[in-house]
């Protein structure tokens, strides 16, 4: 009986894969040769003008940048919403950044935890006055708060409207010409402000500039700064810590030198206020806020002929707290491809439009045809092949072909990533960790990308049907108790 269904099976399974392989094989090497085509471009950009720029660095001396070039104040945006668990440890690390003139407003979305309260107690909080000095739309004020410790922090208390319109609360209150907006739950690098607006002193068209972001998972944590790096012993962390190299070093930092940069992460970027504000602040009706805000800056500089950089640096550093559990990660990955698949179909007059230069005619194709629908493409190839490895026809060349530029290609331009990182900040110093770091490069390629691209599937469909996402939420274990 047994044996029965499992050749009924084989032959269900063989019908299957010769009706639509014969008919999507070719998509699908299309897909993941271009796929991996353009890695290796970004890689092979990335790889000379990171090891140029590391080169530079040498002759740099921070504390000469902060007091010879009059680096303009800044404003510290921090939205947060049900941080608890992080939010102390997070305020302590902009409290003691290398900067000369800095203010930082935590916005506290409507939080439904202790959020505030934690606030009040750490640092002191008293009401306040500050008025707004633009107008975005935004959910109602409750209270304004200014720290009695350190009268540079200040906090917003406001009705519940999601990260975005949090975003667009510190906009308004923002009394400086450029603006960082970060998560309240990241850690930022004491350099990681004056080395963000360095692309600002060295070109004044400059509207936006993004750092890296870095997993903070297993790092060690003491008053507000990360002492010790270390490899996340949660193998989902350490996935995300390979994803987050090759995303950060291998692919921004290409995108940067083609001047086609469309990302900066939500998590750690740096804004001019007054341009932000022309395109009326942050979208509320996207969870891809941070991306559709750099889009929106693309098409608004170049609809007024406005000369304008859009900039990525890989040396100033962000840490961040990512998933450890697949429910978490899942939602977050479904949610990020919800973001993109609003801002690409919102603004899709950009695409192949050659009035937008290389940000419309490949940056935007880019995004557009192989990260928001390329996942259609790339988990029927996962399947297919897998098919094809139980009926034993692995040996066809075109199934060999598919398994080379789904795997073999996709492994060595993760190695090489790992590869850039130790060539150029060398952050892992142990051994051990960077050995498990190659070893997750090639572990990520079997089950890991296949399980994300079954998430971003369901972001796809998710946001066809309208369906959007507010905050994400998060199971936080903190940073540490030291306060």
């Amino acid at each position: 009986m047994i044996a029965n269904l499992i050749d009924i099976a084989r032959t269900f399974l063989s019908a299957y894969y010769e009706i639509f392989y014969d008919l999507f094989k070719f998509v699908i090497i299309a897909y993941f040769l271009l796929l991996n085509f353009s890695y290796l471009l970004t890689t092979i950009i990335s790889f000379k003008f990171l090891r140029e720029y590391v080169y530079r660095l040498k002759s740099i001396v921070i504390e000469d940048l902060i007091f010879s070039s009059q680096p303009p104040p800044v404003t510290l945006l921090a939205p947060a919403y049900n941080e608890a668990a992080t939010i102390v440890e997070s305020v302590k690390s902009l409290m003691y950044l290398n900067y000369p003139d800095y203010e930082v407003i935590v916005i506290n979305d409507g939080s439904k935890d202790a959020t505030l309260d934690k606030l009040k107690n750490a640092y002191q909080l008293k009401k306040a006055a500050r008025g707004p000095l633009s107008e975005i739309e935004t959910a109602e004020i409750k209270q304004i708060y200014q720290s009695q410790r350190y009268p540079n922090l200040w906090v917003i208390d406001k009705e519940n409207g999601g990260k975005a319109d949090a975003l667009n609360t510190g906009i308004n209150y923002c009394q400086t010409p450029l603006f960082c907006a970060m998560d309240s739950d990241s850690i930022l690098e004491k350099d990681a402000l004056i080395r963000l607006v360095r692309p600002f002193l060295e070109n004044e068209n400059t509207v936006a500039a993004g750092g890296i972001i870095r997993v903070v998972n297993g790092c060690k944590i003491k008053s507000g700064q990360v002492t010790d790096v270390k490899l996340p012993k949660n193998i989902l962390a350490g996935f995300q810590t390979t994803e987050y190299l090759r995303a950060f070093l291998s692919g921004r930092m290409g995108w940067d030198v083609l001047n086609a940069t469309l990302i900066i992460s939500g998590a750690f970027g740096i804004f001019q206020r007054k341009t932000a504000v022309k395109v009326n602040g942050y979208d509320t009706s996207t969870v891809g806020e941070d991306m559709d805000l750099v889009v929106k800056m693309h098409h608004y500089c170049q609809k007024i002929d406005q000369p304008y950089k859009v900039t990525y640096v890989p040396d100033p550093v962000a840490w961040t707290e990512v998933p450890e559990d697949l429910t978490t990660l899942g939602k977050q990955r479904q949610r990020w491809q919800i973001g993109l698949y609003q801002t690409m179909t919102k603004h899709k007059e950009m695409l192949l439009n050659p009035k937008y230069g290389l940000v419309g005619m490949v940056a935007f194709p880019y995004f557009y045809f192989l990260e928001m629908l390329g996942p259609l493409i790339e988990l029927p190839g996962y399947i297919l092949l897998g098919i094809a490895i139980i009926l034993g026809k692995v040996a066809g060349i075109y199934t060999v072909l598919l398994l080379m530029v789904a795997f073999v290609f996709g492994i060595t331009l993760s190695i090489v990533s790992i590869g850039l990182e130790e060539m150029t900040f060398r952050r892992f110093s142990n051994l051990g960790d960077l050995a498990k770091l190659y070893l997750l490069a090639i572990l990520e390629n079997f089950g890991f990308r296949q399980m994300t691209a079954y998430w971003r599937i369901k972001g796809i469909l998710a946001a066809i049907r309208g369906t959007n996402s507010g905050w994400g939420e998060m199971k936080r274990k903190g940073f540490g108790n030291d306060s």
